[in-house]
């Protein structure tokens, strides 16, 4: 029986998942809008998505006293949907742009050579007609908050329209991709408070680190095509030193969340979370093969264990709150 993901008769990306729902449940003529957008890869949004969850329960557990009501030290479930919503509409969005500013490259790449624009399944046309419906459904999305965290989500384009171009001049890729990736923990603190603190600037500088790290380990499957067409990346600035690397940039991010967690005050407990997601990074970069693609990919996708971890902690800081007399 001919299997839906075959590469070649079935028009898949090359490194699209196995079995997913986009190949039998959406129209085959659907497929390429689905790959561009990277439907078929979700850990892409659930990575964008994680600072919003942790502003936004970082907002609510924040300054928490003894014998609070729950609903008082909890993310609003109807925000934590609508960050869900815009992470998916939006990263699929980033993702299309970045196909049609790196169509070029990505002919020359193994790994991306079959995504849609390459592999001729789509026009540019096309794909700037479905970029600005997926921008459309994020703003509507981004609408239902108050003005202030309207006008913080529209600063984010900025991030988003240079981060492609970055890999042509910079060893730091990774660094812009953070920017971007990680505004999420602006926008949670601000939906919450219409405002913004110290504490969720310190949370965004954190989850920038956390996305120079794990992108890396993303990067390290591509290094040598991507040494061969000139594409650079922190993959390999790093080389062999990429553990050591490692053990700074992660180590700084969970220092950040750990300042930030203090000056917003949330409960102790919370804490528990971020040593959790310590001890998975630190496994991470134990473990780590640089010149092991598929193990490079499944440690990348790991990271939303972390993004888990935080949040949990986040949350049990505040049920601690509500349960606890005195802390």
């Amino acid at each position: 029986m001919e299997n839906i993901q075959s590469k070649d008769v079935q028009g898949r990306v090359a490194d699209a998942p196995s079995g997913h729902w986009v190949y039998r449940m959406l129209p085959r003529g659907l497929w390429p809008y689905a790959q561009l957008a990277r439907w078929d890869r979700p850990i892409g949004w659930w990575l964008l998505m994680w600072p919003c969850w942790w502003s936004a329960a970082m907002a609510a557990a924040a300054h928490a006293q003894p014998g609070a009501a729950l609903g008082d030290v909890l993310p609003s479930p109807w925000h934590l949907l609508l960050f869900m919503a815009g992470a998916i509409a939006m990263r699929g969005a980033g993702c299309t742009y970045n196909d049609i500013v790196d169509k070029d490259i990505d002919e020359q790449v193994a790994r991306t050579r079959s995504r849609p624009l390459p592999a001729g399944k789509v026009t540019r046309r096309q794909a700037w007609v479905f970029l600005l419906l997926q921008c459309l459904v994020g703003l509507a999305v981004l609408l239902q908050f108050n003005w202030f965290a309207v006008a913080v989500g529209i600063a984010s384009l900025a991030t988003v329209a240079i981060y492609p171009f970055m890999k042509r001049f910079t060893d730091w890729p990774q660094l812009f991709l953070g920017l971007a990736f990680s505004w999420g923990a602006l926008m949670g603190w601000a939906t919450h408070f219409g405002s913004l603190e110290l504490a969720p600037l310190l949370l965004y500088f954190g989850s920038i680190l956390w996305v120079i790290g794990y992108d890396t380990l993303y990067a390290h499957q591509d290094k040598e095509d991507d040494a061969l067409v000139g594409v650079r990346s922190t993959a390999r600035l790093f080389g062999d030193r990429t553990k050591q690397w490692l053990i700074a940039i992660y180590g700084g991010a969970l220092l950040f969340f750990v300042v930030a967690f203090a000056n917003a005050a949330v409960p102790m407990p919370a804490l528990a979370g971020l040593v959790a997601a310590g001890a998975h990074m630190a496994r991470q970069i134990r473990v780590l093969d640089i010149d092991d693609p598929d193990q490079c990919l499944q440690l990348f996708k790991s990271n939303s264990v972390v993004g888990w971890l935080i949040f949990l902690g986040l949350l049990g800081g505040g049920v601690w709150a509500v349960v606890s007399p005195n802390f």
